[in-house]
């Protein structure tokens, strides 16, 4: 016996889409290293909650969480990297069901420092939970800012 499938009211129930803007004062270099540094082996889902990413920054590159012994999460796909002004992932993410998500980091210069320009909008059999990934998203950016703003590892 199968399943019932998933009952499509419309394509808003199939479609995600987050933006969010992220001014730091520090530099786009300085910047863009803070955001490959959060995305990656500094990652945390919460204070004191460390979950380590895997980035490889350049095209085609993964980003992956590592759990040891061949073991772990892939997240997606480095599909376009520029440093220090662009960095778009394209892949799964944390959903683990069919879905494809791009992110987009756009970064440029402006009085004071840096605007990050964000946005993540995904396509598939999304689930509620899914549609509450914006505190998260906004916990990371922070992260970044305070990062990048700091000059130095947090």
């Amino acid at each position: 016996m199968s399943s019932p499938a998933p009952r499509i009211d419309s394509l808003d129930s199939l479609t995600l889409n987050v933006t969010q803007e992220i001014h730091v004062s520090a530099s786009l270099d300085t910047t863009f290293a803070a955001l490959l540094e959060q995305l990656g082996p500094c990652n945390e889902v919460g204070e004191g909650k460390p979950m380590p990413m895997n980035i490889e920054p350049w095209p085609g590159g993964r980003w992956y969480r590592d759990l040891g012994d061949g073991n772990g999460h892939y997240w997606g796909t480095v599909q376009a990297i520029k440093r220090p002004t662009l960095l778009e992932i394209c892949g799964p993410l944390f959903m683990s069901h069919p879905v494809v998500s791009n992110v987009q980091y756009r970064l440029s210069e402006v009085p004071g420092g840096t605007l990050i320009k964000f946005h993540h909008s995904a396509f598939g059999l999304l689930v509620e939970a899914d549609r509450k990934v914006q505190d998260g998203w906004k916990y990371i950016h922070e992260r970044v800012a305070r990062r990048a703003e700091a000059g130095r590892k947090h």
